[in-house]
């Protein structure tokens, strides 16, 4: 099922990469990292929680160490938002809440997917901001030695449910959906960035 998915959603994949790709730039400062982790909490927080209520979805995964924006949200304290601001930064509040685990399986493909690339980025972050990675890379190392052995428990369990055809076909169009929820999300953000800089 993860080789049909990123089959049917390749379409996707480089918008999806273009914001982990900007932070190969040469040019990345403290700023452009700090943004990158403000979006992703965006994203992944009521994400988190959506996915954290869909009934039943727990007796397949273990839900909580998935989750991931709590490191987020460390990250970003360690970076210098106030924890009390951190709260009120914008989330994306077009995620829905999963009628099915299908559904909710759909869009943790998507998030999951970013996790594969986050110990590289952690590496190459290092020799461009030492210092920020230092304090504020809980949520790029979260998976540090586990990303393989994740994605492999998320193509079992992705296995398991999608027996039938129906049920499969659920789950890529949610991945479709996910990847233009997460791109509008990202492209409203640099908009609303650029307007509070201009």
């Amino acid at each position: 099922m993860i080789e049909r998915l990123d089959h049917e959603t390749r379409v996707h994949h480089t918008d999806a990469d273009r914001e982990l790709d900007a932070l190969f730039h040469a040019d990345l400062g403290r700023l452009d990292y700090l943004q990158f982790l403000m979006r992703a909490y965006g994203f992944e927080t009521p994400l988190d929680s959506a996915i954290a209520m869909t009934p039943n979805l727990d007796r397949i995964l273990d839900l909580p160490r998935r989750s991931r924006a709590g490191f987020l949200a460390l990250d970003l304290v360690a970076l210098g938002i106030r924890a009390a601001e951190v709260t009120l930064l914008p989330v994306c509040l077009a995620i829905p809440q999963f009628r099915s685990v299908s559904e909710a399986m759909g869009w943790m493909y998507v998030l999951e997917r970013t996790t594969l690339s986050h110990n590289v980025l952690r590496r190459h972050l290092k020799t461009r901001l030492p210092l920020e990675i230092e304090v504020a890379s809980a949520y790029l190392g979260s998976y540090d030695g586990v990303a393989g052995r994740r994605w492999q428990e998320l193509g079992t369990a992705l296995d398991q449910v999608a027996q039938h055809p129906a049920i499969a076909e659920r789950i890529i169009t949610s991945a479709g959906d996910a990847f233009r929820c997460r791109r509008t999300w990202a492209r409203q953000e640099a908009a609303s960035l650029a307007r509070s800089v201009g």
